[in-house]
């Protein structure tokens, strides 16, 4: 739940634990063609097609458990019309599912009093409800914030609104607020205990797999090279190996991390995030594809983290190295993989040694975090305002037109909202009421039935195991299946004829969602659209940051300071290709976006050469003029991007030694005096539309007179 950065390598120049001899990069090759433009797309792949990625078998089982286990022991304690708010509690069992399980604990606990203060919440405000429709869109906006702030990860406010909704409806008024926080804390319990029962088998196993999913993405950035998608990919990656730091850096608990087992697992990290970056510059500097043993070699990596008998043989590499010069980058690259195999074929590594040290601190302040949320740079505080509004409002106005159970309506719009931009509701909007649709189907049906208890509580679990399953590969099918669990749950809590809770969902299900959509068009529409330029200016100012640290001859910075650079600067890109995505589907802005893509691409590229630059031992420093030339040009691209006008380069400063970033700058000044053309065309088509319609209009009214 912390703000945790992705830090890179941890070393600096010098703290290879097995240091090599120094590397300069070869002279230019042609530029790898640009990557097609990311589309956001409202059509039936994008409806009912599946998403890459696995499926949640794993939190779909833990899901059923929490739930069954949860809902079936309040039940017995408490009546089945409280125990849905155990069920809905036991949703702990969603959240933090990838951090280590010392981290989990805390950070379950904290949702569970999130759980149990939103019960609270719809408790009290259930006396009034028009203050319930209040109460819940406050719920909304203040769990956004909080989780997005935090970097809790879906299904974020999610539940903290179903929960606050569900709890407007439960029986009892202000004398029951002991009795539903007490039931909602013992279902937050229950999940808590099964989202830790994994620990007592497999205690590190969430940083094992987290090294190992860089590992695999790092084999596809190694397929990509060479193609139109390297430059996709490379974010994917990058993205990989900063996760990856986050959760190794946040299971370096007192005692563990000075055992010879976490550092392995360190010097695993570090080579992951150095292959990385070896793989950068080859990927920059090659318009051919590797051959297919680097990235089976690389796949091979990703069991060798939790089994090194599974590692690799290095000396598989040798018929790659075959005809390479020493220094070339793709034997660098080579190197660097069969050093990853040999610390991956012992069980543990030496304690002590360079760059093993991560140095950052495991908890930054969680107040910090919250702070700089509220900044006018950050995208949080427009994306909480934009669903607490939304929320709110929508149960008002379901409320003024007579629809009484209104939660669904917030429930709905929360699901929809959590889509980011307008093209990805409305993709949710229309997955949610066509999911609702057939899922009320199935929920009457079973409800029709009159089950038991013991048969509601046990559907209710399969259910809401089968959404887990299916939600992160499509979320109309997660839809059908969170339907009927939640038709279950409410004619549980609140009984009331079938026909009418079936069209009451429905109809709600539908205005839920066009509130969502309306939220999204309304409603700081423009915020990643319009916070992009200044996203590009953070990452030229950290690249500039750090080539300037790498070049001066006269500055020497130790691991931590390099550590910090390598970690500011990845954050950056990553932050930088999230706001464009973002920013391509904001409607109808995105025409102005769009045309920015081959500048988000050169950025990038600077960028992750300033970072393989950070990672070389003894890189080849410049003259003092070389720098303050290359100082100027960087600050001449911000003030370009930020008045939006050609930038007025003249000469670059001439990198002998670092060629690619020469051609990646020239590249990027080409791209903004595009983008600023087409933003000068755009302008002149809009004026020129404007004053076809004044003259139409002034026609129509000398018309009129006649």
């Amino acid at each position: 739940m912390d703000l945790v950065h992705d830090q890179g390598a941890s070393s600096g120049r010098s703290d290879d634990p097995t240091p090599s001899e120094p590397i300069w990069n070869p002279p230019t090759r042609v530029r790898p063609k640009v990557a097609e433009l990311p589309r956001s797309r409202v059509d039936v792949k994008a409806l009912f097609g599946l998403a890459s990625g696995g499926w949640g078998w794993s939190t779909g089982f833990k899901a059923v458990i929490a739930m069954a286990t949860s809902f079936s022991l309040a039940a017995a304690l408490f009546g089945p019309q409280v125990g849905t708010l155990a069920a809905l509690g036991s949703m702990t069992v969603l959240y933090e599912k990838e951090t280590p399980y010392q981290y989990r604990a805390v950070a379950l606990a904290f949702v569970g009093l999130g759980f149990v203060a939103s019960v609270v919440v719809g408790t009290v405000s259930s006396l009034n409800l028009w203050a319930g429709a209040v109460a819940i869109g406050a719920v909304a906006g203040v769990s956004t914030w909080v989780c997005q702030a935090l970097r809790v990860d879906k299904p974020g406010p999610l539940f903290f609104v179903l929960v606050c909704g569900i709890s407007t409806i439960a029986p009892g008024g202000l004398a029951q607020v002991p009795l539903h926080a007490l039931v909602a804390g013992l279902g937050a319990a229950v999940g808590w205990a099964v989202s830790m029962g994994e620990g007592l088998f497999r205690g590190r196993h969430p940083e094992h797999r987290a090294v190992a999913q860089a590992f695999a993405q790092l084999a596809a950035l190694l397929r990509a090279i060479g193609t139109p998608r390297v430059d996709h990919v490379q974010h994917d990656a990058s993205v990989a190996v900063a996760r990856a730091w986050r959760i190794v850096l946040l299971g370096q608990t007192r005692g563990y991390r000075d055992t010879a087992t976490a550092a392995r697992l360190r010097a695993l990290l570090r080579w992951v995030s150095d292959i990385h970056l070896a793989a950068t510059d080859v990927s920059l500097a090659r318009t051919e594809r590797l051959p297919a043993l680097a990235a089976d070699f690389a796949d091979e990596l990703v069991g060798a983290v939790g089994r090194p008998d599974l590692a690799p043989d290095p000396d598989r590499l040798d018929e790659l190295r075959k005809g390479l010069r020493p220094r070339s980058l793709e034997a660098r690259l080579y190197n660097r993989l069969g050093r990853a195999a040999q610390t991956a074929r012992r069980d543990e590594h030496e304690v002590e040694g360079r760059g093993l040290e991560l140095h950052d601190e495991r908890y930054p302040s969680v107040w910090q975090s919250l702070r700089s949320s509220l900044t006018r740079e950050s995208l949080v505080l427009p994306t909480a305002l934009r669903m607490g509004i939304t929320v709110a409002l929508a149960a008002v106005f379901g409320l003024a037109v007579g629809l009484d159970r209104y939660y669904w309506i917030c429930i709905t719009a929360t699901a929809v909202l959590q889509g980011g931009n307008v093209v990805l509701t409305v993709n949710r909007s229309a997955q949610r009421a066509l999911g609702t649709l057939v899922g009320v189907v199935i929920g009457v049906l079973l409800l029709m039935a009159d089950l038991p208890l013991a048969a509601s509580i046990a559907l209710a679990a399969a259910f809401q195991g089968l959404t887990q399953l299916t939600v992160a590969r499509n979320f109309f099918y997660a839809s059908i299946f969170l339907t009927p669990m939640g038709l279950i749950l409410a004619h549980t809590a609140s009984p009331n004829p079938v026909e009418q809770l079936a069209e009451a969902r429905i109809l709600d299900t539908v205005v839920g969602s066009l509130a969502g959509m309306l939220g999204a068009l309304l409603l700081w529409r423009r915020a990643s659209a319009a916070r992009l330029p200044q996203t590009i200016t953070d990452v030229l100012e950290h690249t500039r940051t750090a080539l300037l640290t790498v070049l001066d001859p006269e500055v020497e910075p130790d691991a931590e300071r390099t550590y910090r650079l390598r970690r500011d600067l990845r954050t950056a890109l990553v932050s930088l290709r999230g706001v464009y995505d973002s920013a391509v589907g904001d409607v109808p802005r995105a025409t102005t976006t769009r045309p920015l893509w081959p500048v988000v691409v050169a950025t990038q590229r600077v960028g992750y050469l300033a970072l393989a630059a950070l990672a070389l031992e003894r890189p080849q420093p410049a003259s003092q003029i070389t720098l303050q030339r290359l100082y100027l040009a960087f600050e001449e691209l911000m003030a370009a991007l930020r008045e939006r006008r050609t930038p007025r380069l003249g000469a670059l400063p001439r990198l002998v030694d670092y060629p690619r970033i020469n051609m990646e700058l020239r590249a990027l000044s080409a791209a903004m005096r595009t983008a600023v053309a087409e933003d000068e065309r755009s302008a002149a088509r809009e004026e020129e539309r404007r004053r076809q319609r004044e003259r139409h209009r002034a026609q129509e009214e000398l018309d009129a007179d006649l």
